[in-house]
């Protein structure tokens, strides 16, 4: 598992699992008979949903707000060239 979470009760009702800060949680219910494996695929996709290792990775280094604007810009630039070349 991640470094960042801690399994606080696992039985065949659910898992529940805090993330370090405690400001989120992951309530992952499991059923009776289901594969470990299965709720762990389920709670790797409800964490990635999260953003929780996006944000962490953004703020290893600080950006300047006119270098997290310009690549707004492009990003947007690419989306909007790629929506003209669609409708052609």
């Amino acid at each position: 598992m991640n470094k960042g979470c801690e399994v606080v009760e696992l039985n065949y009702l659910c898992a529940l699992i805090l993330m370090k800060g405690g400001d989120t949680m992951l309530i992952i219910p499991i059923k009776d008979g289901e594969n470990i494996d299965r709720a762990l695929k389920r709670f790797k996709r409800k964490f990635d949903r999260t953003g929780t290792m996006r944000q962490l990775r953004s703020r290893q280094a600080f950006l300047k707000p006119s270098v997290t604007n310009r690549a707004q810009m492009q990003k947007a630039a690419y989306i909007q060239n790629l929506r003209d070349q669609e409708e052609i």
